[in-house]
């Protein structure tokens, strides 16, 4: 990447997140009914938090994931897909059976932005100060705290309609593929809709941050995901790959050491500002030790390893 483009990439600025929406889960025990759903705990959930989450089917497969914050006592706030919304409205709706909780789209009364670099400290003089997965009240919007990418800090935004017009006004503009790009370089892959089902949480490295409470109670899948995490299980963890061809959610990586099968799929990518394209791919641990990883076949296009964010353990985790 040029000089110029990390200059651009440290100031930042705000971008509308169009392919995003907000679900919308209001009434007193919205924050109980959604802990007996996700995979994080929602019932110590603080007005100053923010969760990473996961909704998963009977068979631990991840049907959604969210960022999730408390605007009040009584409700709380999903970020996801937008593709994802009516699906897994649908679904947890029905669950809900007598609980005292409303579920609804956010419409727009919860509009999504991404903010990125110094530039925030326009509208937010001490954002950069906040904790990864916190959260704050910015003039009657929240603005939560995401992990970073390239050295780049990162904000969720969101609130009505009005205000989210004001502060794309106020920031200098983000184009919304330098913001997916930087989603990817963060190592958190959301659940899209060429995905679904596709994961177990650690699969997605999920309980590596933070997305994962292994102490809550029941949950739809819980009993899979438990298994993954204390008998071994697991074989397969998210990489972060880089090609020179597009690359995009739901397409297979094939290893060299097998020619039968593909060996992993590609959870999330973005075109990378340096040229070429960079992904979050899913792979059998086993492809990381020798051989070359292909796009698409097993004489595909070349994917070269890049190193993740954060460390992630070689071998599945054990009691």
């Amino acid at each position: 990447m040029s000089d110029a483009s990390f200059h651009d990439l440290a100031a930042g600025g705000a971008v509308r997140l169009v392919h995003s929406a907000v679900i919308r889960a209001s009434g007193p025990e919205s924050a109980a009914f959604l802990h007996g759903q996700l995979t994080n705990d929602f019932t110590g959930l603080g007005l100053g938090e923010a969760r990473l989450a996961a909704y998963c089917s009977a068979k631990g497969r991840m049907l959604a994931s969210f960022v999730g914050f408390k605007l009040r006592h009584d409700e709380i706030w999903l970020s996801c897909r937008a593709e994802l919304v009516a699906a897994t409205l649908k679904r947890l709706r029905m669950f809900v059976l007598r609980a005292k909780v409303q579920l609804a789209e956010g419409g727009d009364e919860a509009v999504l932005l991404g903010l990125a670099g110094s530039s925030v400290a326009m509208i937010a003089p001490d954002a950069a100060s906040m904790a990864v997965w916190s959260r704050r009240e910015l003039d009657g919007a929240s603005l939560v705290r995401l992990p970073d990418a390239v050295g780049a800090a990162r904000w969720l935004w969101a609130g009505p309609r009005v205000r989210a017009d004001a502060v794309l006004a106020a920031l200098p503009p983000l184009m919304l593929e330098r913001w997916d790009w930087l989603e990817v370089r963060s190592g958190v892959a959301p659940i899209v809709g060429a995905t679904v089902e596709a994961f177990v949480p650690q699969m997605l490295n999920y309980e590596l941050l933070g997305g994962v409470n292994f102490q809550k109670g029941c949950y739809p899948g819980q009993e899979i995901v438990a298994r993954s995490q204390y008998r071994g299980t697991l074989k397969r963890r998210t990489q972060l790959l880089h090609g020179d061809v597009p690359l995009q959610a739901g397409q297979e990586v094939w290893w060299s050491g097998d020619a039968a099968q593909p060996s992993g799929l590609v959870a999330l990518a973005a075109a990378a500002p340096a040229g070429g394209w960079d992904a979050l791919v899913e792979l059998k641990l086993a492809t990381l030790d020798e051989g070359t990883l292909h796009l698409g076949a097993v004489d595909g296009p070349a994917l070269a390893v890049l190193p993740l964010p954060y460390e992630l353990p070689r071998e599945p985790a054990t009691a």
